[in-house]
C-alpha cells in the first residue's frame, strides 16, 4: 500500500471517492502509460486504475458520441 500525504489546498479527493481521478499528478510516465496521483491511485492511459489497497478499476472510457464509418 502506498502512503500518500496530500498537502494541496484544497485537499485531493481520497482514493475511495468517486472523483478520485481529480487528484493532482505527482509522477507521470507517458512512455509507460501511467500516472501516480496524490491520493495513491495509479491511473493508466486506458482509463483503468489501481487503488492503494490493491483494488482494480477496469478501464472506463466514455462511449458516448462515437461515430462509426461504414464502407460505401
Amino acid at each position: 500500500m502506498i502512503a500518500v500525504d496530500c498537502r494541496h489546498q484544497t485537499l485531493c479527493p481520497p482514493a475511495d471517492s468517486p472523483d478520485r481521478e481529480a487528484a493532482h499528478i505527482v509522477s507521470h510516465h507517458p512512455e509507460q502509460g501511467w500516472s501516480l496521483l496524490c491520493n495513491g491511485v495509479l491511473l493508466f492511459d486506458d482509463t483503468g486504475e489501481l487503488l492503494p489497497d490493491g483494488s482494480v478499476i477496469a478501464p472506463h472510457r466514455p462511449i458516448g458520441n462515437v461515430r462509426i464509418a461504414a464502407a460505401a
